[in-house]
């Protein structure tokens, strides 16, 4: 039971992830912006 529910903790905190991700990635003003930001989340990992 509680391997299950670790694993939905897991999965919706992924997708929150993903979701702060896109949207700072969309939040971009203009294509080196989103490159740049790109970049620096590539370096981060």
């Amino acid at each position: 039971m509680f391997i299950y529910l670790f694993s939905l903790l897991k999965k919706a905190l992924e997708r929150a992830e993903h979701s702060r991700r896109d949207a700072y990635l969309a939040s971009a003003v203009d294509m080196s912006e989103l490159e740049r930001r790109m970049r620096s989340m590539e370096a981060d990992r």
